[in-house]
């Protein structure tokens, strides 16, 4: 079961809203200067919201969920929660009492509700403004989940307290991007950027790129376990390569994240925030992860290949 709840980071998460990387590439305001200049926008109608990419997520689910069946252990083998020192408790906490007047407000939805209600007026218009999916990029979707976060603690005092609860399990994600960020000034301004992309060009062609960029970015992926600050440092050689050789490159963020997603599967770190909710340990879940690995390497790799002959190439939109 513990397992089973981690095949999304494997798999299929970065294909949905989830996806740093086409989010980033979606709003203009959060693409480093240097890499605008390389890619312009992508909007999302050319990565998540395209059929190519919703052929690779249902592949993968299915995939997914038949190695899950044949590999679930029988009545007599299964290992049960008890039998692996697990024990569940009610987590839920008590929020206490207002002592002073000014703390009434954090502890009454009166302030969830408006915020709510502004939060819903301005997203409808800037879905109205803008138009449909043209709407979402990074800063529409944040704001959407934490409007979506406050209405369903419901008080501003229990998702302030969820809040700073959560941040022990993910503060070693947090504390990376300003280093990623440090790469990516390192690269554009040694030189770096163009020897890479130089390098894909020279070993790949139209055909060919797709898959190995795929290859290539599962690998990193083993020492650089970030979805939006990898990007970040690979995306401006990897663009430029694409388009050298005259690949699309909405179809480049979605090898980017259909491949950076394979080495979650035997990376522990990902695992973390999964093992601290349910008290299982990293060698309880690697063997049924790494099997998912085994057969989801080579089916990712031939549809990047595949699907990648059906999007012609689109010149950068730069404004």
């Amino acid at each position: 079961m513990g397992a089973a709840g981690y095949l999304g980071l494997g798999s299929v998460w970065a294909l949905g809203l989830s996806s740093s990387a086409a989010l980033l590439m979606a709003t203009k305001g959060s693409i480093p200067p240097a890499l605008y200049k390389i890619s312009g926008t992508i909007p999302l109608e050319m990565t998540l919201f395209t059929w190519q990419n919703l052929v690779m997520i249902v592949v993968l689910v299915v995939l997914s969920c038949w190695i899950c069946y044949v590999s679930t252990p029988t009545a007599e083998r299964a290992k049960t929660a008890e039998m692996a020192g697990i024990e569940y408790k009610d987590s839920k906490e008590d929020l206490g009492k207002p002592q002073t007047p000014g703390e009434w407000l954090e502890f009454s939805p009166i302030l969830t509700i408006v915020l709510g209600i502004l939060g819903v007026l301005y997203l409808a218009d800037v879905f109205q403004t803008k138009g449909g999916l043209a709407a979402l990029d990074l800063n529409i979707y944040n704001f959407m989940f934490l409007s979506a976060g406050m209405l369903l603690h419901w008080k501003p005092r229990a998702f302030l307290k969820a809040c700073a609860k959560s941040v022990p399990m993910t503060g070693g994600v947090l504390i990376q991007f300003p280093l990623y960020a440090g790469i990516f000034g390192v690269m554009m301004g040694s030189g770096l950027n163009d020897l890479l992309a130089k390098f894909f060009v020279s070993i790949s062609n139209a055909e060919t790129l797709p898959v190995i960029v795929g290859v290539y970015s599962a690998i990193l992926g083993l020492f650089l376990p970030s979805g939006g600050g990898k990007w970040i440092v690979e995306a401006p050689y990897v663009l430029e390569a694409a388009n050298q050789l005259k690949v699309n490159l909405s179809w480049m963020v979605q090898v980017y994240n259909a491949a950076e997603a394979l080495p979650n599967f035997i990376n522990p770190f990902w695992m973390l925030p999964l093992m601290g909710l349910t008290g299982v340990k990293a060698r309880d879940l690697a063997g049924y992860s790494i099997l998912q690995l085994f057969f989801h390497t080579p089916v990712v790799l031939i549809m990047l290949w595949l699907l990648a002959k059906t999007l012609p190439y689109v010149a950068p939109i730069i404004q």
